[in-house]
């Protein structure tokens, strides 16, 4: 059999890890916001919630969190579908990055903006959002772009929890046919034409932004 026998069955599963891909992303977004103003702004009691989730979900593995949110949850009365635990597993390990990229594009500012801010009698929230996260947001999507091409990537991970997604599917394929070649060389195909697709939505939104806060790309 040739890759073209197994497009249809394997693009079918790649809608699977797509939705997992988008949904923990608007996850991971959010986080990254909140945790990375707070570690910019943030009360000094919620800057150690803030600075625990991001040491904890960087430094250690994905697959043990997501092992752990399936697993070992259930074990303490709490369980979830697989689906929506592969899509909080990815987007709190995507978040935790990026509210790094978040905190230090914030920190990137010059202090010259929050002294004429504070000049003319801004409160701090004024100044974070109509002064601050403007001039830093695009200097946020080059990192974002990278983190949303590494999340599409972790998404075949999830295959691990029973997940029916791309890398499943090419796993179940390769032992029904034992055609390895055939089987892993279309899924390679699809991940990097999804692959390019997030790059390309990701460089026009960048673009936009650019445009919208008069930044030169």
């Amino acid at each position: 059999m040739s890759i073209l026998d197994y497009l249809p069955i394997l693009v079918e599963a790649a809608m699977t890890s797509a939705l997992v891909c988008l949904l923990s992303l608007v996850v991971a977004v959010i986080l990254s916001f909140a945790a990375g103003i707070t570690l910019f702004a943030g009360s000094l009691w919620l800057r150690p919630v803030a600075v625990a989730y991001v040491e904890i979900f960087r430094g250690t593995s994905l697959l043990v969190q997501l092992f752990w949110l399936y697993y070992a949850l259930p074990l303490i009365g709490f369980s979830m579908p697989p689906l929506l635990t592969g899509i909080l597993a990815l987007g709190l390990n995507t978040g935790a990055y990026g509210a790094e990229v978040v905190r230090g594009a914030l920190q990137a500012i010059p202090g010259q903006q929050h002294e004429a801010a504070r000049a003319l009698n801004f409160s701090r929230a004024h100044t974070l959002w109509r002064i601050v996260l403007p001039q830093a947001v695009p200097e946020m999507m080059p990192s974002f772009s990278s983190l949303a091409v590494q999340n599409l990537k972790d998404t075949s991970l999830v295959s691990m929890i029973t997940i029916a997604d791309l890398t499943f599917k090419a796993q179940e394929l390769r032992n029904l046919t034992q055609d390895s070649v055939s089987v892993y060389g279309a899924s390679l195909l699809i991940y990097l034409a999804m692959a390019l697709v997030v790059i390309s939505a990701l460089r026009l939104l960048e673009g936009r932004i650019n445009r919208a806060t008069g930044r030169q790309a």
